[in-house]
């Protein structure tokens, strides 16, 4: 059996096994906290308790930590702290330094290096928010910061000078003053829970929160960002689930950005999600060196769909102060949507963007799939660089018949 399995494997071509294996749902399993029993372990409560916060902790479960990490590790309670879930730190590969989960949640010393072009608040949300905690930036919705608190922390965290208290900002949020500001403007439909992440809360508090914001009569869709699903999935229990249920239409937005991050476990998590009615999106960010090649993208995305969850943006890094060592080009970016588009399921495609600096809000980027137009027609290429005419015209009525196509692409 083995040598037939390898002589069928022997035939794939590498970038074909490698995609298959990125699809392939595994366990994140126990890892160095093997003898803690299972009652503990499926504790989201144990979980976040037994992080991982100091650069001790961490050099004793990975000794393997390189001089910059070391050095970044040693100053990122200055800017941003350290806090990696025992679930989640298993699926680090302690052998390889460019690991991509690993490069997601370990200090770099390249966090202390802000570039010229690098802001604090690089979607000026500061400048949207009428009262504290709440941004304002679209006519009918709003951003309601609930948090500064998450199960971990993300080294690109557009949100680095609020979240983890490193910087010693003094996130208090008001709800009643937040509150009161959602019911004063009947043109918010739309409320947003972010932060920080909304599922640190207990269920008690989230769903009193809820609730506060459903007797609104204005309010017509509730959200919750949130990348607890894949940091501590454990989070997700059929409790938490039940009192979600009671808030539709409510939708969820995670946030995971590579195949690998997509467990056994967190498929099981987004499940009872999807189950309890609650549609689910998901938002990566782009980064270097963890999703920024095609055949990782698309695995994602395909496996984003095995987990009942569409993918719904691709941001490019925002410009945040000591993220230049992960930040992926736009050209990478618009590389990548042309191998998704026509090329796997539309479902699985989801739209780039640039959150604009300053505050400009999300801007859609793609590849020119418009050529030209005029006032007969409009000249499209398809995924494959053929290009056809669409015939049209101000009265309706087209005066010519489209070829089809009108070039086919040339290949060197």
């Amino acid at each position: 059996m083995h040598s037939e399995t390898s002589r069928e494997s022997a035939d794939e071509p590498p970038g074909r096994l490698q995609f298959e294996s990125l699809k392939h749902f595994r366990s994140a399993g126990r890892g160095f906290w093997s003898d803690i029993p299972d009652s503990q372990w499926n504790d989201w409560h144990w979980q976040l308790k037994n992080r991982i916060t100091t650069l001790s902790q961490l050099e004793m479960l990975m000794p393997t930590l390189t001089p910059e990490e070391y050095a970044g590790t040693r100053l990122a309670n200055t800017k941003l702290a350290l806090a990696i879930t025992p679930y989640f730190f298993n699926l680090i590969d302690p052998s390889n330094e460019n690991c991509p989960i690993r490069r997601q949640v370990i200090p770099r010393v390249e966090e202390t290096h802000t570039a010229d072009w690098e802001m604090s608040d690089p979607c000026g949300e500061d400048s949207h928010s009428p009262v504290p905690g709440l941004v304002h930036r679209y006519p009918d919705r709003v951003l309601f910061l609930v948090t500064d608190r998450c199960a971990s922390y993300c080294r690109y965290c557009t949100r680095s000078r609020l979240v983890s208290n490193a910087t010693g900002y003094d996130f208090h949020p008001e709800f009643d003053r937040q509150i009161e500001y959602i019911r004063q403007h009947p043109e918010i439909r739309d409320v947003l829970l972010s932060g920080g992440d909304p599922l640190i809360f207990s269920d008690d508090k989230l769903d009193q929160l809820l609730g506060r914001l459903r007797a609104i009569p204005h309010v017509e869709f509730l959200r919750i960002g949130t990348r607890i699903p894949i940091f501590l999935p454990q989070r997700i229990t059929p409790a938490l689930c039940a009192m979600l249920r009671k808030y539709h239409p409510l939708f969820m937005s995670v946030h995971s950005n590579h195949p690998r991050e997509l467990t056994t476990e967190v498929r099981d998590a987004l499940g009872r999600l999807a189950d309890a009615g609650i549609p689910l999106g998901n938002q990566s960010v782009l980064l270097r060196d963890v999703n920024d090649e095609v055949e990782i993208m698309k695995a994602h995305v395909q496996k984003l769909l095995l987990c009942r969850v569409k993918p719904y943006y691709i941001y490019q890094c925002d410009l945040i102060a000591g993220s230049s060592h992960l930040r992926a080009s736009v050209r990478k970016g618009l590389e990548i949507m042309e191998q998704l588009r026509g090329h796997t399921t539309g479902y699985a495609v989801p739209t780039y963007v640039i959150d604009a600096p300053g505050g400009g809000g999300k801007v859609p980027v793609s590849p020119e799939y418009v050529l030209s137009r005029n006032a007969d027609r409009v000249v499209i290429r398809n995924f494959e660089g053929k290009i056809f005419e669409y015939p049209e015209a101000p009265d309706g009525t087209p005066r010519f018949k489209p070829s089809h196509p009108i070039a086919e692409p040339q290949f060197v």
